[in-house]
């Protein structure tokens, strides 16, 4: 939550209100940002300039919209740097890619959502690279998402529970009994499932990581297409995840 009194220079706080438009769509022009936030035209075409100078904005030479540029990665990258469930996981994380042959990402809770703080693909597997790095998804409807949701206080669950829930897919559970039971079963065996919940096509299965004192830090997940993900596979790669899962918290 910001504290609007802690903002102490105006303009700096407009120009980070432009660059976070592009967390909501990719590619925006002036006028969009412009009437979106309340701006003139001339500040919000500023601002955009400064960026795009600075790297942190790139503009298509056709439409003339901009899009996040490579400045902003570099930031995602050291900031998924600074986190130490990062650098213990990120091995870990490779081997089971290897051994599962399918994508494997880690996430943190923020509020109602994940962050994806880094993604490991099969050795030369080039087909699969997605990058989610910086990635916000709401936990109901993924699977690292429901693996943390799952062991956080009740009042947290309600809380994610009691909004407005989003149907991504005709399997996203947007039913609020239906959820509580399904994360109720997600504590109970230990995992979650994502049953093409968030993206049609697309299933995984993932396990919260706790650290020496018992606190939620993130989860983990092997996710890939439906087709290749059935019910004996999931059996499969939650084993797996278990035993890598316990690696990672016994270095944190």
């Amino acid at each position: 939550m910001i504290d609007k009194d802690e903002i102490k220079v105006k303009s700096l706080h407009k120009a980070i209100e432009v660059l976070n438009c592009f967390t909501e769509k990719p590619s925006l022009g002036v006028t969009e940002i412009s009437e979106k936030l309340g701006l003139y035209k001339s500040n919000v075409h500023s601002i955009l300039t400064t960026f795009k100078a600075m790297d942190y904005l790139e503009q298509d030479e056709e439409s003339g919209k901009y899009r996040l540029g490579m400045a902003v990665f570099t930031l995602c990258r050291a900031l998924g740097d600074s986190f130490s469930i990062t650098k213990v996981a990120m091995p870990y994380m490779q081997e089971l890619a290897n051994l599962t042959n399918e994508r494997v990402y880690l996430g943190i809770p923020d509020g109602d959502e994940v962050i994806y703080l880094e993604s490991m693909y099969p050795a030369e597997s080039f087909n699969l690279m997605r990058m989610l790095m910086g990635e916000r998804a709401k936990m109901y409807c993924t699977g690292i998402g429901k693996a943390m949701l799952a062991n956080l206080p009740e009042e947290r669950i309600e809380d994610c529970i009691s909004k407005n829930l989003t149907a991504f897919t005709e399997h996203t559970i947007v039913d609020k009994e239906k959820l509580r039971e399904e994360l109720k079963i997600t504590k109970e065996r230990g995992y979650a499932v994502d049953d093409m919940e968030h993206e049609f096509g697309i299933r995984c299965v993932a396990m919260p990581i706790f650290n020496k004192y018992g606190k939620l830090e993130a989860a983990v997940s092997v996710s890939g297409p439906s087709l290749r993900f059935d019910d004996d596979k999931i059996n499969e790669f939650a084993h797996l995840l278990s035993k890598y899962v316990k690696k990672i918290e016994g270095r944190l």
